[in-house]
């Protein structure tokens, strides 16, 4: 039976046996066909994995916002025909805020067995380093952009945390972490409970955990720094 290998990237430019087992190396070396979000950043990532693989000799299909449903099922053909695939993540695990669940549902429709590799996810590696409640959280994905929108959602996170003790968790674009700072910092309560987690696995990796009051009074520059925002209390 073809196998479906969901192949975690890492999270930062930091040497990849820094955050990946072996089995990424073993599973990437023996693959021919793989989906992917772009082609050029897979490939760098392959040949950082094993600089002797010849690149020219394997297939990549894309996966993205703009994949047509016949691209995507045209993708896992491979996998029809009786080989080995495998997806692979811009950053983290495969499936997890990531298109790659399409295929994944795609593959489980037609029979075929799906292998998650282990590897780094930013989104349960900062809830793991946040001390809050573990038991029960939630990843709500992108915050609105538009104000009135992301004030709303803001107040309604904040209750989840308040009554259920359900940690959020919610990411926003690099260039936008600031303005999403300072609204956290003016519309949630100051005994709220912050955990700011970017550059996770890199040499500038930075996590804490503080008070709405005491973020204000110590905030840091998250422009262009990919992080992670959880609510808790």
């Amino acid at each position: 039976m073809p196998r479906l290998y969901l192949i975690p990237n890492v999270l930062s430019e930091a040497p990849w046996e820094t955050a990946l087992p072996n089995s990424i190396h073993s599973a990437c070396t023996g693959l021919k066909y793989f989906i992917v979000e772009n082609v050029r950043t897979a490939r760098r990532f392959l040949k950082k994995l094993d600089q002797g693989i010849n690149i020219d000799e394997l297939s990549f299909y894309e996966l993205n916002k703009r994949t047509s449903e016949e691209e995507k099922q045209q993708s896992i053909g491979p996998l029809l025909k009786g080989y080995d695939m495998g997806i692979i993540s811009e950053a983290g695990c495969p499936g997890v805020a990531d298109p790659g669940a399409e295929i994944v549902r795609l593959a489980h429709a037609k029979g075929i067995r799906v292998v998650p590799l282990v590897g780094p996810s930013s989104i349960l590696l900062a809830m793991m380093a946040s001390g809050m409640n573990g038991q029960n959280f939630a990843f709500t994905g992108y915050i609105p952009v538009k104000p009135n929108q992301r004030v709303k959602r803001i107040k309604q996170l904040e209750k989840l945390v308040q009554f259920e003790n359900q940690p959020q968790i919610f990411i926003e674009t690099p260039y936008r972490n600031n303005q999403l700072l300072d609204d956290l910092l003016k519309y949630c309560n100051n005994s709220t409970l912050l955990c700011i987690a970017c550059d996770l696995t890199s040499e500038t990796e930075f996590i804490a955990t503080k008070s709405i009051a005491g973020w204000k009074k110590d905030k840091p520059d998250l422009n262009k720094r990919p992080a992670i925002f959880i609510l808790g209390r």
